[in-house]
């Protein structure tokens, strides 16, 4: 719900914020030396763009912490920082908000946060997290949600954005994934009529709403993630998430036999038929299902997002118009889709390479952002400065919390001897290296599109952001979705999404797998 409490992945003792060290090193200085991209975009070979604005699109209500406008935290300037002259000399980063649920004077534990909308996967960032915003984006018409004449979303007069259920960091890649899960839902509100013709408003809209939901779930599941980590074991072990070890096809094969249950789970298990349609499971302590600070942290990914997209035409791959992160960013990015076009932004999304999530990558339209407010912030600074506030421990003591063991030398975190080099001169105390930058320095398994660290955290929420959700548990099965919302789910891919609400782009997805690794470009363009 709206307002839970996020949780935490390590013991209470250990996430307490270092008060006395929260600007030691200093979080300016290392989105100067350490972050900023010095040589201009690294790329990220094994998937598109799409990928980048998909993990946004999936998470950005996930992690909305609130911030206290009147209480700020100031971050000191150092001598040669352009900061000092060009933008007004100081920078301040308004405090997190504290845990409003949490009794005044209780300092029992460490500090608590919640979040300002829903996190369960609950399709909320389409939908809406309290009542007036769900009716507001309704149509009430056929179960439907609003969409213009044009195929584009409505704007909110005042910030020029799309209307949505959460628009917050709002960009063209966000307006893209929006519009097109809108059309999703609103087909699926089509299929169910035709089927239940005696339906009315409100019966289509929930029901087409936890299809979609489920839909945009299992997709971030087994194709997002094995795009992200096309490691075979990887891929294996996220298809198992959702299926379990016999597979797909043999848990369809019991879905229509009685040993099995009508989405062929067997018994309360998980190994064999996966975590979808299993009972419900809070884990052995039965916390409640919370996402965590931890969880946050790791999904710090903003080296993806390029400073600059030259959107072509997906017809013959020609040049159609340049625009920036921050051109293509707030209300900028409704002009800008009507100057590339709405065909040549997706295909230039889906074959356009990402930045790789690395040091020396974070986009510079980020490390000098004019905010809606009007307010400029560097948000690589304060990527790190949340970190230590929250109290999220520092690379080191993460690292010996889920079990990897501590680093002893720089050289240990990455295999690049210049970042090792970099990594002391800031540091100088391997101890003190910030999550976020040990994370871009690690060096990687074989075909990980980020640190193996980040990825043992992801891989415990990821099952249990399903487990402990009654919607992929005990209520995945025909009467909720009914038999046709469960076949839906399970035979669509992204793929089938694109093609269906772009028909014309499906040239470019001929023969391909998967809907988040560089697409068919036109006229077989070289680099891809």
């Amino acid at each position: 719900m709206a307002g839970a409490r996020f949780g935490r992945n390590f013991p209470l003792d250990r996430v307490h914020p270092d008060v006395d060290n929260l600007m030691v090193p200093n979080p300016r200085e290392i989105s100067r030396k350490l972050l900023a991209r010095t040589e201009g975009l690294i790329r990220e070979p094994i998937l598109n763009v799409l990928a980048g604005a998909w993990i946004q699109f999936e998470t950005h209500d996930w992690f909305a912490h609130a911030n206290e406008e009147e209480k700020t935290l100031e971050i000191p300037l150092q001598e040669g920082d352009e900061w000092k002259d060009e933008v007004g000399g100081e920078m301040k980063v308004e405090r997190t908000a504290p845990d409003a649920t949490r009794p005044e004077g209780d300092d029992s534990g460490p500090p608590t946060y919640t979040n300002r909308v829903t996190h369960w996967w609950d399709g909320s960032q389409l939908y809406g997290s309290d009542p007036a915003k769900v009716e507001a984006l309704r149509s009430h018409e056929d179960g439907k949600l609003i969409i213009g004449e044009d195929g584009l979303l409505p704007l909110e007069p005042e910030r020029g954005i799309d209307i949505a259920g959460f628009n917050d960091n709002w960009w063209l890649g966000l307006s893209l994934l929006h519009t097109t899960f809108v059309k999703e839902h609103n087909f699926i509100c089509d299929q169910l009529k035709e089927q239940h013709p005696d339906w009315d408003d409100d019966k289509l809209y929930h029901q087409a709403r936890v299809i979609n939901a489920a839909l945009m779930a299992k997709i971030h599941t087994v194709e997002w993630t094995p795009a992200i980590l096309p490691n075979k074991v990887v891929e294996l072990g996220m298809y198992v998430n959702w299926w379990g070890l016999l597979g797909r096809r043999v848990k369809n094969f019991l879905a229509a036999l009685p040993i099995g249950d009508d989405v062929g789970h067997i018994g309360d298990g998980t190994v064999l038929s996966g975590n979808i349609g299993a009972k419900q499971d809070h884990g052995p302590d039965n916390v409640p299902y919370s996402l965590t600070e931890e969880f946050v942290s790791v999904y710090r990914l903003h080296p993806l997002l390029p400073d600059e997209l030259t959107f072509r035409s997906h017809e013959d791959d020609s040049p159609v118009v340049t625009k920036t992160l921050h051109e293509v960013s707030f209300k900028g990015a409704r002009q800008s889709l009507l100057d590339a076009g709405v065909l040549n932004a997706i295909y230039t999304a889906g074959t356009e390479t990402p930045g790789r999530i690395a040091l020396h990558n974070y986009p510079d339209t980020l490390r000098r952002l004019t905010n809606e407010k009007g307010d400029v912030i560097d948000l690589a600074a304060i990527d790190i400065l949340r970190d230590r506030e929250r109290g999220v421990p520092r690379y080191n003591d993460f690292r010996e919390l889920i079990h990897m063991g501590r680093v002893s030398s720089f050289d240990e975190i990455t295999d690049n001897p210049t970042w090792a080099a970099e990594l002391e001169e800031v540091y100088g105390d391997v101890d003190k290296v910030d999550l976020m930058t040990g994370l871009f320095a690690e060096k990687r398994p074989v075909d990980f599109g980020f640190a193996e660290t980040a990825f043992r955290v992801f891989l415990l929420m990821a099952t249990r952001r399903l487990l402990s959700d009654p919607f992929f548990t005990d209520l995945y099965n025909a009467e909720t979705y009914t038999q046709w919302g469960l076949d839906f789910i399970e035979e669509t891919t992204m793929i089938d999404v694109l093609k269906r609400h772009f028909p014309e782009l499906e040239p470019h997805l001929e023969g391909r797998k998967n809907a988040f690794a560089p697409w068919n470009a036109s006229f077989n363009r070289g680099k891809h």
